[in-house]
């Protein structure tokens, strides 16, 4: 969850990168505040001694810190910017943690699982601790080993041995980062369960939680494996596993530059990001199709004769991306005529799941490191199940790991909550359905490049609709004192409800709930009382079933127990117009495709809501963007 970013230059005499290790690792720190922002800090080598500042709160409360105590010039350092687990977002507990008298700090992404009995081990050694974090306990056991077990090998190697030493003997999903004093120009880091990215420059190193940490440096970058264990300097890279042997990264060419991460003259990150959606939709579409409208998804290297006898798929995510696989399985059993489920990772793999080579596992994250969902894909391939991994990330752990994946080439997602991510992986997981249906001949070639000709019209369609948001925009910031505010809908309908709901919950930190429309009457409906605001989320009058009729019923229905009413409808319905406060036009698209549109006006309105209480969008209480912990 947490951001980490490394760095070492050249020492003075050298070739002089023109780079002081403060500034990189403070802009490295600023793009990655998204992963947590309880608190941040950051550590140098200079002189011969390790100098540190951490402060509580954001970044800007490090900032002003370092402004009030300037830390010395140095070409090596290391930063943190926290999402608390192991104790509160106190000073005392920020990152970095120092250990061996002071010469060594530590910063740490994850969980140390068996801190408390190597904590005994090292209380018993004499070692006091000041904080109340399992970090702590790493920084503790590494300098131990460096200091006591090294038998005085305190050469270059020294700090990669104690390293791989240490974590030998720790569990759980971690990425570490450290230097020492006596190695004035190394940073040491290691990597299990939890992300870790190089970035390869001239004359100077880099490490981070992902490419954001250094993008404004390098565009090259290495993505490092499982256990493995990396040694930066200036001139060199050098990986190996956690027993000393040697190992191999991937190198790959980051395809987006810092401008993409900028806000592009928005207020927020978030409201960029929504208007980023017709491209983020149009970019997840290009290169996936023929001119005779077959889909050709290269990435999905996977024997076609394999995903022909697939009988069953499961789709894993968890929060945003649990909702598109919602929205996902409709079109997919519709098309497929596949069973679908729909899975909570970190309920998956603890109900004992039917899962066997037949199968096929969607796993849907946005970061690619979503340590519920890593788990379970894991837990699937133990199985004999086929994985197919749809994420925004380049080089991240899940697509790693699995046999397959379909980049959704959204960009950058910096606000916390998301918004183009969701549509993108909604977009790709169309066509994962669509392809299934061309290998298996459930649908006509014809009837696939229809449907795909209805999907290259969504950007255009998401664009009338954000060109048209002052009036959704007014009502988020005239509801800005509601207490609870409730969503409806059917069909695809209904997962675009309970994602309308969460934005609410995430940016405004109100009572939401959504529910399938036809529940109502099942309990929910004794939630409405006089004022009490109903989204609802009415599906297209040309659809199928009458499904319609049953919706503008349930407005009904609430209207007359004094709810206050406002709908997401197709342009030219105008028979909700009668039972609305508010009506909100989406443009004509097939039922299908329709949570691309209606899902729009939902996240503007949680945005203007939440701004209007004067929130920070971008960053909410208590979240991160990429949940790296179980």
């Amino acid at each position: 969850m947490c951001g980490i970013v490394g760095y070492v230059g050249h020492s003075a005499g050298r070739v002089n990168t023109g780079h002081n290790a403060l500034d990189v690792v403070l802009e490295g720190l600023r793009r990655l505040e998204y992963r947590g922002y309880d608190s941040a800090g950051i550590a140098v080598v200079a002189d011969g001694t390790i100098s540190s500042r951490k402060k509580s709160g954001k970044l800007n409360n490090l900032i002003a810190e370092l402004e009030a105590s300037p830390l010395p010039e140095s070409v090596t350092g290391i930063g943190h910017t926290r999402w608390a687990t192991h104790g509160g977002p106190t000073d005392q507990n920020a990152h970095p943690h120092l250990a061996d008298d002071g010469k060594l700090a530590l910063i740490h992404n994850g969980i140390i699982e068996n801190f408390a009995e190597l904590k005994l081990d090292l209380l018993g050694k004499g070692v006091e601790f000041r904080s109340e974090t399992d970090t702590e306990v790493a920084a503790a056991l590494l300098g131990d080993i460096y200091r006591n077990q090294l038998h005085g090998d305190h050469s270059t190697g020294g700090l990669t041995k104690a390293m791989q030493l240490a974590c030998q003997r720790l569990e759980g999903a971690f990425t570490l980062l450290a230097v020492h004093a006596d190695q004035p120009d190394v940073v040491v880091a290691a990597r299990r369960n939890s992300p870790l990215v190089v970035g390869l420059g001239e004359g100077e190193n880099f490490l981070g939680s992902d490419v954001s940490g250094f993008i404004d440096y390098t565009r090259r970058a290495v993505e490092l494996g499982q256990d493995q264990i990396v040694t930066i300097t200036a001139d060199s890279v050098e990986i190996t596993d956690f027993y000393g042997a040697p190992a191999e990264g991937k190198e790959y060419k980051v395809d987006w530059d810092p401008a993409s991460a900028e806000k592009g003259g928005f207020p927020s990150f978030m409201e960029k990001e929504i208007h980023d959606q017709p491209d983020a939709v149009l970019q997840t579409l290009l290169g996936r199709s023929d001119i005779h409208g077959r889909l050709t998804l290269d990435e999905l290297r996977i024997d076609p004769e394999l995903l022909k006898s697939v009988d069953k798929i499961i789709v894993l995510a968890c929060g945003t991306s649990a909702y598109a696989g919602q929205v996902a399985k409709y079109a997919i059993e519709r098309w497929c005529r596949i069973p679908t489920e729909v899975e909570l990772s970190h309920e998956f793999r603890y109900r004992d799941p039917i899962v066997d080579e037949n199968t096929l596992i969607v796993s849907i994250s946005q970061s690619g490191e979503t340590m519920d969902t890593l788990m379970a894909v894991r837990y699937a391939k133990e199985q004999g199940a086929k994985t197919v991994s749809i994420c925004n990330t380049n080089g991240s752990t899940i697509p790693r790991e699995s046999d397959a994946v379909l980049y959704t080439h959204a960009g950058p997602e910096i606000a916390v909550a998301s918004t183009k991510a969701f549509l993108a992986q909604i977009t790709a997981a169309y066509l994962l359905g669509l392809y299934l249906a061309q290998l298996r001949g459930n649908k006509f070639q014809g009837e696939i490049k229809d449907i795909l000709a209805d999907l290259g019209k969504i950007p255009a369609k998401i664009q009338q609709i954000l060109d048209n948001e002052g009036q959704i925009k007014e009502l988020g910031a005239a509801m800005a004192d509601a207490k609870s505010v409730l969503f409806l809908g059917r069909h695809v309908g209904f997962p675009v409800a309970m994602e309308g709901a969460l934005k609410l919950k995430e940016l405004a930190y109100i009572h939401a709930e959504g529910f399938a429309a036809g529940e109502l009457k099942h309990g929910p409906i004794a939630l409405i009382e006089e004022g009490q605001p109903v989204f609802v989320v009415v599906p297209s009058p040309r659809g199928r079933d009458s499904l319609h009729a049953k919706v503008v019923s349930n407005i009904q229905e609430v209207r007359a127990r004094g709810a206050k009413t406002i709908v997401i409808a197709e342009e030219g319905d105008e028979a909700v117009q009668a039972y609305a406060e508010h009506v909100f036009y989406i443009p004509e698209t097939p039922t299908l495709l329709a949570p691309l549109l209606s899902t729009v006006p939902l996240q503007i309105f949680a945005l203007a809501l939440a701004s209007a209480k004067g929130y920070d969008v971008d960053q909410p209480r208590n979240l991160a963007k990429s949940v790296t912990v179980e």
